[in-house]
């Protein structure tokens, strides 16, 4: 029985002296398995300072036997170091060499992928959904207008009514004013009408109290009993005054009465005829025509005098 170790395929490819592969190598590799000397073609030796030259081939060598490098540099430097097999690494890593590395010359292009079609299920919901958010949009674009519809109606009730107040109120106060303006108006007419009546009344009674005084001059007897019956009782040293051309009615027609109160009868010229004048110790009593006459248009509103237009009855009566 042979004691010697038998060499492994490693010693049997590289020689005793060749060392394994390096760590870079080992590490890079996912799957590795043991490549029969069968499959090997041919390796090459790499150093760092040969990028430039050719590799050098090495032969597989026979089995027990060293290899060594074909060629050996000529300028005396060092031997290279242990060669590096120039591996089919297509058979080696399949799966690594099956996929062409990005970027390299022989890595085919990728080709230019076509648009996805989406599925029919898929168009069918997007159609469902945008069908949707339409009628969706059409509700709120409908019930955004029916809201503007019924603020504008409110609005607009609101602004008429405000008018019709404002209208009303401006017509009003000009309906007040032409009112008033009317009122004032009717006021000053009757005022107009009435003094034109009472003048127009005054100066009737004026023309009839002149005719009666001309007609009946007994009357001035009832003057003088009147105005001594309206003296105090109390009173003394009563005279009775009367135009000259009255004396004589008046003492005959109103004997009784001066007698009774003790009053003397006496003529005056000042005083106007159809009157009298009492006087006593308690006043004076105007009894005058003029005088009575006075009162009377004063409480009428009316300013006619007595001897306003006194001639132009003196002349009527005159022709008379």
């Amino acid at each position: 029985m042979n004691s010697s170790r038998r060499p492994t395929p490693h010693e049997r490819l590289h020689g005793p002296q060749a060392e394994p592969l390096p760590a870079v190598l080992r590490a890079g590799v996912a799957y590795t398995r043991f490549i029969p000397r069968e499959e090997l073609q041919g390796f090459s030796s790499w150093m760092p300072d040969a990028f430039a030259e050719a590799p050098t081939i090495i032969q597989p060598a026979q089995p027990g036997a060293p290899h060594a490098a074909v060629r050996a540099r000529a300028d005396g430097e060092r031997a290279p170091g242990p060669p590096v097999p120039a591996w089919p690494v297509h058979e080696a890593f399949s799966d690594s060499a099956a996929t062409p590395a990005a970027g390299s010359a022989d890595a085919p292009a990728p080709e230019a992928s076509a648009p996805a079609t989406p599925a029919p299920d898929v168009t069918a919901a997007l159609a469902a959904q945008r069908a949707e958010l339409l009628a969706d949009a059409q509700q709120q674009v409908a019930a955004a207008r029916q809201q503007g519809y019924q603020d504008g109606y409110r609005d607009g009730l609101v602004a008429l009514e405000s008018f019709k107040e404002s209208f009303a109120t401006q017509t009003s106060s000009q309906m007040a004013r032409v009112l008033q303006a009317l009122d004032d108006e009717l006021g000053r007419l009757e005022q107009d009408m009435a003094a034109s009546v009472a003048r127009v009344a005054t100066e009737l009674a004026r023309q009839v109290v002149r005719s009666e005084l001309q007609v009946r001059p007994g009357l001035v007897a009832q003057v003088a009993r009147e105005a001594v019956n309206t003296v105090l009782m109390s009173a003394h040293h009563i005279t009775v005054l009367v135009h000259p051309d009255d004396h004589a009615l008046v003492a005959q027609g109103c004997e009784e009465a001066l007698a009774a109160r003790g009053a003397r009868l006496l003529a005056q010229p000042a005083v106007s005829r159809g009157g009298c004048r009492v006087e006593s110790d308690a006043g004076v009593i105007d009894a005058q025509v003029a005088t009575r006459w006075a009162q009377a248009t004063q409480s009428l509103g009316s300013g006619v005098a007595w001897d306003d237009g006194g001639a132009d009855a003196a002349e009527a009566g005159g022709d008379a």
